[in-house]
């Protein structure tokens, strides 16, 4: 397949989709921001839009979904990334991506089995626990209410593990259609993805767990190689996550790293000169452990930005690990980003790229909130301080 689209509601989800892909040997890059309407959308490779969706009104995020599922509506594989905690708006956007590609069916599967994010029956589990009954029932932005896919997309007809091969062949045949797919191993959603068997005239819906089970079957075999990564000597991390996940995630990496840092504060020239005045080989920069009123995070964001803007510029920093997809995008749009080449997934849900447009050279690691043990900084950490290698 020639061109690849992506279309994600924030810049996490955005490299979680494309990840998969590059490993399997596709080039892929992360664009910021959706193609003007007058700007060809569709380029050789994979390409994953951050529509920054999820920080708008429901209307306001359907018409934004709308616009590029039809600028991207040629292309040979589409995916709509959806959160696998299902945050967001999710039935809004997966019918404003339906009408805009044109596409006669919808595939959703959104399990991620490898973050224990399962679909039992069409109910989405965290863990073992349906997603409403989680912490993400707590989300300030999104709260999720409903982990019934069949009751947040009415008129969905649910597909069961057993049938995604003798079932699902022939309800796509018979005409357009919205499906709900269970799943619990990535086996199923490889065979989930196997049973369709003409997947350009498919609108797939789903989070890294499809993503990934679409790569292995689409597969570039002797694909694109990427540039060595430059070798960093002082990386930042940079979390703005509440996720408890996140939190444990860094109070490892100061316990267990030669660590330090700063918890981020709205002057952005002060929050450099503390982070400037430490000497750890690894520097923090996070939002307050306690969840923060959205407008009051946004803020936050910001000056978090201005504030690796200047550590990047004069060197104090040469390589980033950023947690949270509206964080990502603040910060990456703070260096005069345009977009990330995406060079691997060292782990899932998290994608290393370097920077288009911007200080070109930088190493960037974006991971999203939730993902990963509590060790997972500590590696991300190693793997940036680690010699350059061609991937």
């Amino acid at each position: 397949m020639a061109a690849l689209a992506i279309l994600a509601d924030d810049l996490t989800s955005a490299a979680d989709g494309a990840a998969p892909f590059r490993r399997a040997g596709h080039p892929a890059r992360i664009q910021l921001a959706a193609p003007a309407p007058s700007t060809p959308g569709l380029t050789p490779g994979v390409t994953a839009v951050d529509l920054g969706s999820r920080l708008l009104d429901e209307a306001a995020a359907a018409e934004v979904t709308r616009r590029a599922a039809a600028a991207f509506a040629g292309a040979g594989l589409l995916l709509k990334t959806v959160d696998s905690t299902l945050r967001g708006h999710l039935a809004a956007e997966i019918r404003a991506a339906w009408a805009g590609s044109g596409r006669r069916s919808v595939v959703v599967a959104p399990a991620f089995p490898a973050e224990g994010r399962t679909t039992r029956d069409a109910v989405q589990y965290v863990r073992g626990v349906p997603v409403h009954e989680s912490e993400f029932a707590r989300d300030p932005v999104h709260p999720v209410t409903r982990a019934d896919l069949t009751a947040v997309l009415p008129g969905a007809v649910h597909v069961r593990p057993g049938d995604a091969v003798t079932r699902l062949p022939g309800l796509l045949a018979e005409g357009g259609g919205l499906y709900v797919c269970s799943a619990t191993t990535d086996a199923d959603l490889d065979r989930i993805v196997a049973s369709v068997p003409r997947p350009d005239e498919v609108l797939w819906v789903g989070s890294p767990g499809l993503a990934a089970a679409l790569a292995r079957h689409h597969a570039r075999p002797g694909g694109a190689t990427a540039d060595a990564l430059v070798t960093a000597r002082r990386p930042l991390v940079v979390v703005g996550s509440a996720n408890p996940a996140t939190r444990r995630q860094l109070a490892r990496l100061r316990a267990e790293a030669d660590a330090d840092g700063v918890t981020a504060g709205p002057d952005p020239a002060a929050t450099a000169a503390a982070l400037q005045g430490l000497t750890a080989p690894v520097l923090t920069l996070a939002t307050p452990d306690d969840r923060i009123a959205p407008g009051t995070a946004r803020g936050l964001a910001a000056a978090m930005a201005a504030t690796v803007r200047s550590l990047a510029a004069d060197g104090t920093v040469d390589a980033l690990v950023v947690t949270g997809g509206e964080t990502a995008a603040v910060v990456l749009h703070a260096l005069d980003a345009t977009g990330l080449d995406l060079v691997d997934e060292p782990e899932p849900g998290v994608a290393r790229g370097t920077l288009v447009g911007g200080p070109a050279a930088l190493p960037v690691l974006v991971k999203a909130g939730g993902f990963g043990d509590d060790d997972t900084l500590v590696r991300l950490c190693r793997l940036t301080l680690a010699a350059a290698e061609r991937v």
